[in-house]
């Protein structure tokens, strides 16, 4: 006997394909339920490190703003060190000026040591960004200047310039930090 070679209709044609779809449909369904789910773990633990760092990152800054503030605290604290030190063998050439002083005779020595120290006092200053605002015979200039009186100028072309200085003043590296007190002829 032969076997008879069933033909498919259409219909079924269309319910094998639907049936294929389903299937197919169900299984991804699936393998899409499971991948959404490794996503949405991974999205978890990406999400757990990113907060970990942003945690250690504010740590961090936190602690770098401390110190900051501390390293900016002992800056100011000691910001004059270095001048201080520079200082102190001026003041050991005073102390030792002082004990010559009591035990000299010779006048002239004890007046060549001051002028010694002195002269080593002006060049730390200088140095250091300090130096003299000039008064003699110079125009009364109020950026420089403070007048502490007037007097009658000895002559016509003394008008309005200095005459005398009471005390010095100094620029630090081009800045007034004490105006020169001085006498002003009218």
């Amino acid at each position: 006997m032969k076997k008879q070679k069933v033909e498919e209709t259409p219909e079924q044609k269309e319910k094998q394909v639907d049936n294929q779809v389903t299937e197919e449909k169900e299984m991804t369904a699936d393998e899409t339920a499971d991948q959404i789910s490794a996503d949405i773990e991974n999205l978890n633990q990406e999400v757990s490190e990113l907060k970990d760092k942003n945690l250690r990152l504010m740590a961090e800054f936190d602690n770098f703003r401390k110190r900051s503030i501390k390293e900016r605290a002992d800056l100011i604290k000691f910001a004059g060190e270095d001048v201080l030190k520079k200082i102190l063998p001026l003041i050991d050439d005073f102390e030792r000026a002082l004990l010559a002083m009591e035990t000299a005779e010779d006048v002239k020595a004890v007046k060549e040591g001051v002028d010694l120290i002195y002269s080593k006092f002006i060049s730390f200053l200088s140095e250091n960004g300090v130096s003299v605002i000039p008064t003699q015979n110079e125009v009364f200039n109020t950026d420089l200047h403070e007048a502490v009186t007037t007097f009658p100028a000895p002559s016509e072309d003394m008008k309005g310039k200095i005459i005398d200085c009471v005390s010095r003043g100094y620029t630090l590296n081009e800045k007034v930090i004490r105006f020169a007190k001085v006498v002003v002829g009218e």
